[in-house]
Order: C-alpha cells, then sequence, then structure tokens
C-alpha cells in the first residue's frame, strides 16, 4: 500500500514539473514576438501616397495654378476722400510706361458734363482696349469734386442728365467741395486766399493745397510723373495751354493744337478771360508736366464724338 502512494505521490510531482516547464517556455515565445510602439523620439517615417490625377487641386497646391496677378487694364483706385467724405477714384487702363491722365469734374455739379465725358472714356476704353498704345497707360479720374456733384446728381458715380438738378442755385453751389472752396483756385501756382470766378469772389482755401482732393493729386502726380495730363472744363468751346510764369512749353503747344485739331475746337494759348489764382493745369506746367484744359461749349452736351476725336489724337501722339 505504501507503495502504491509512493508511486502516486512520484507521477504528481512529475506532472507539475513538465507543466511548469512548458509554461516557461510559452512565456518565452510571447515575449519575442512582442511588438514594440515606437516612441515620441523615434517617429516612424510618413508614409505618402500617390495624389490621384482626376483629383482637383486648389490654386495653392501647386505653382502652376497659382492665381494671376491683378490686371493694370481695367483697374480702380481710390486716391483719398473729398472734404466731404466721398471717394476719389481713378481709373487705369493698359500698363505702358507713359502714362496719359484725364480729369473731370474737377468743378463738381456746375459742370457735370465733364464728368460725363470723362465716363464716356472709360467706357469707350473698357471696350476698346487695342485703341491703348502697348508703351501707353491711361488714367481717368472722372470726377474730382465728388461733393459737388453729389449734390446735383444725388451721387458720385456715373449718370444720366434726367438726374440732374436744373436749379441755378443748386448747380452753383455744385462749383465747391464740402468747405465751400473752388478747387481749381487751391493749386500753388499765384494761389491766393479769394480767387476770382466770373464776376464774383470765390475761396481758393486756407492755403495752396489745404483741401484733400487738391492733395490727392498732388501726391499722385508726384509718385508717378505722368507724360501728359488733360483736364475737362466748361464752358468757352476751345483748348487752353498751360504755364506758370515759365513761359508755354514746347510739349504743351503740341498737345494744345493736336486735340484742338482733331476736336474741333480753336486752339488758345492761355485762358484770359478773367484772372485765375491757384490753378490746376498751371500748377502742372510749374512742375514740368505738359497740360491742357479743354474747355467744352456749354455745361451740358459731353460733345463726345468731338473728345473721343482729341482723346485718340492724343494717345496716337505718344504711341512712340
Amino acid at each position: 500500500m505504501k507503495n502504491k502512494m509512493l508511486i502516486a505521490f512520484v507521477v504528481l510531482v512529475l506532472l507539475l514539473a513538465v507543466g511548469a516547464i512548458i509554461y516557461v517556455l510559452n512565456s518565452s515565445n510571447s515575449a519575442t514576438t512582442t511588438v514594440v510602439e515606437p516612441t515620441n523620439e523615434e517617429e516612424p517615417a510618413e508614409i505618402t501616397f500617390p495624389t490621384d490625377p482626376t483629383e482637383e487641386t486648389t490654386p495653392d497646391e501647386t505653382e502652376e495654378s497659382a492665381a494671376p496677378a491683378t490686371p493694370q487694364n481695367n483697374a480702380e483706385e481710390t486716391l483719398g476722400q473729398s472734404a466731404g467724405g466721398n471717394s476719389l477714384t481713378a481709373y487705369h487702363f493698359g500698363s505702358g510706361e507713359k502714362e496719359i491722365v484725364f480729369i473731370g469734374g474737377i468743378h463738381g455739379g456746375y459742370s457735370w458734363n465733364t464728368a460725363l465725358v470723362a465716363f464716356d472714356t472709360i467706357d469707350w476704353l473698357k471696350n476698346n482696349p487695342d485703341q491703348i498704345p502697348d508703351n501707353v497707360k491711361v488714367t481717368v479720374i472722372p470726377v474730382l469734386n465728388p461733393d459737388g456733384l453729389k449734390l446735383v446728381t444725388g451721387g458720385t458715380g456715373k449718370f444720366s442728365a434726367s438726374q440732374v438738378n436744373t436749379s441755378q442755385a443748386t448747380q452753383v453751389s455744385g462749383r465747391f467741395n464740402a468747405n465751400e472752396v473752388d478747387l481749381n483756385r487751391n493749386f500753388a501756382c499765384e494761389w491766393q486766399a479769394t480767387g476770382t470766378w466770373q464776376d464774383r469772389k470765390v475761396s481758393g482755401g486756407a492755403g495752396a493745397f489745404s483741401e484733400p482732393e487738391s492733395q490727392a493729386i498732388r501726391t499722385y502726380v508726384n509718385n508717378h510723373k505722368p507724360a501728359a495730363v488733360i483736364t475737362w472744363y466748361s464752358a468757352a468751346g476751345g483748348v487752353y495751354s498751360s504755364s506758370c510764369n515759365n513761359g508755354i512749353s514746347a510739349e504743351t503747344r503740341t498737345l494744345t493744337n493736336l486735340y484742338a485739331k482733331a476736336a474741333g475746337y480753336p486752339a488758345h494759348e492761355e485762358f484770359d478771360y478773367y484772372e485765375i489764382t491757384g490753378d490746376m493745369v498751371n500748377w502742372l506746367a510749374g512742375q514740368g508736366i505738359p497740360a491742357i484744359s479743354v474747355l467744352l461749349t456749354d455745361r451740358t452736351n459731353p460733345e463726345w464724338t468731338k473728345n473721343q476725336a482729341g482723346i485718340k489724337a492724343v494717345l496716337s501722339h505718344y504711341a512712340n
């Protein structure tokens, strides 16, 4: 009996030993196959996948599809604000080195047809960009006195004759900016605090360039040095040269004659109906810039056909 119990005990011990050995072996195999996760110090290499050629890309995903620069043609630029807080806007066409500037509406609602001929010029250039020589850039400032134009037409942008307030008193008030200054008496050529307009006295401002509108023109001219400036006024029906006590330059005289001949206006060396102080085109002449005043025949007709011919002549002249 004792022998049988001894044998049973030995067998049990052997079974337990074998089980322990098997457990140890299994544990060892599991340790060698454990996957070790990467630490932050050793990031796995990034995997990139091929791009689907049919997938659309946004403009900044590739250099080839980058957004093109804004074209200079048909560009608008705000030059500043008027005394009454209205924007002074310039419209640019072409990208040549020679810049020709056309200005309308310096007397706002009193000479509203000068703004209309400027807006007609903008429309024509938009629809006929081929009329601009490769070496020329055209800038049109249609309304230099938006305060006065708004008083008479109700707005500062393009308008029709039917929107014009026909009150003579309102139109006369529309000649001046919100500070009641005649802008064409506010430039630094023989400036005076009190200027003359026809048979009355008008304000030339607190000083030359006291007004934000004339300051904007001065800044633009100083920065861009245009090859020539043509300004529309009304009403006398003629083209007038500019000078600021320095004589009429040869280029100004040429510009006067070619515009007058093409448009069918008489050409004049000076405006001598009454004394003018602080005049814009005369100030331009003092800066060495050829400038002419084109005075429309009356204060209602923009005379587009005549002025279109004059504009074409100017562009052709500066094409070389």
